[in-house]
């Protein structure tokens, strides 16, 4: 499915949820309160960085710097891929696809797909053993909501636009920010979309369903 038309269809779904009425939201300063350990807990999280996420980081910086590149997302996405091979790294470019239901009885149904780096090499952090990174060119806008409070774009300034982490990391943000997603939604009297749950993102990066996208090297 194109990006376009999962927006089209993204808004729909949003429209249709909104028009179920409104949660009262609670008070802003306690809902405020409540969030600051979680912006300390998220930047603890993104703080403990290992050597082949460092290392893997600097290479796409690098990769970057010398690309000057403009074109379409998904092209990048090769193109770092090709790059990291051709500097000896065991990387792919990986499509997660699954079904989304939305809707009370499910009225919006369609696949979504999903793509991203994935590296595997040993780390010295783990005793020299193999570690599985994941890697995402644009990864803060996945978590942009509609209205969010000051709270929640504080949280989601922390996040890195490169994201470069071990399954476990990336577990641990999604925790947190879909959980300020709830609270951040709450506080504006929506409602949580499916789509922000963390059980819909984690599908985006750790679906079962998750294919190695092969290309030749004129991309």
């Amino acid at each position: 499915m194109g990006s376009s038309e999962e927006e089209r269809l993204i808004q729909m779904v949003t429209d249709f949820i909104e028009s179920e009425g409104s949660p009262q939201p609670n008070s802003p300063q306690t809902q405020k309160n409540n969030q600051k350990p979680t912006i300390s807990t998220l930047q603890d999280v993104l703080m403990r960085v290992t050597n082949a996420e460092t290392l893997i980081l600097e290479k796409i910086l690098i990769y970057l710097k010398d690309m000057e590149f403009i074109g379409e997302p998904n092209h990048l996405k090769k193109l770092i891929v090709l790059r990291l091979i051709r500097d000896g790294f065991e990387a792919s470019l990986c499509r997660t696809s699954w079904l989304a239901t939305f809707g009370r009885p499910s009225v919006f149904e369609f696949t979504v797909d999903y793509e991203y780096v994935d590296v595997m090499l040993k780390d010295k952090s783990h005793g020299g053993e193999a570690v599985r990174l994941i890697v995402d060119m644009d990864f803060r806008s996945q978590f942009e909501l509609a209205r969010p409070t000051s709270t929640y774009l504080e949280l989601l300034s922390s996040l890195p636009s490169i994201f470069v982490g071990t399954e476990e990391k990336l577990v641990s943000i999604l925790s947190l920010i879909c959980s300020a997603a709830k609270q951040s939604l709450k506080e504006r009297g929506l409602h949580m979309p499916p789509w922000r749950k963390a059980n819909y993102m984690q599908s985006k990066w750790l679906s079962d369903n998750c294919k190695k996208i092969p290309f030749n090297n004129s991309v």
